[in-house]
C-alpha cells in the first residue's frame, strides 16, 4: 500500500510481432514460463520472465514468442 491507496499490479511483456519486439503494459502478474498468453488475437508462449528492461522499473516483463 502506497499513500493508503492498494498497489495496482502490472508486469511487462516483449512481444514478438512481424514488425520486430514491442514492450507492453498488462495488469496483474507477469505469466509464467511455457504458459500461453494472447496478444494480438495470437497465441504466443512465455520463454523467459525476467526484470524489466526499463530502468529504475521494479516491474516483471514476460518474453513471448509464437506458438508453433
Amino acid at each position: 500500500m502506497e499513500d493508503g491507496q492498494p498497489q495496482q499490479h502490472s508486469h511487462l511483456r516483449f512481444v514478438w510481432t512481424t514488425n520486430g519486439y514491442e514492450l507492453r503494459e498488462r495488469d496483474g502478474d507477469a505469466p509464467g514460463v511455457g504458459e500461453e498468453v494472447e496478444e494480438d488475437d495470437k497465441r504466443l508462449y512465455v520463454t523467459k520472465v525476467a526484470p524489466s528492461p526499463l530502468p529504475g522499473d521494479l516491474r516483471r516483463c514476460a518474453y513471448l514468442q509464437p506458438v508453433t
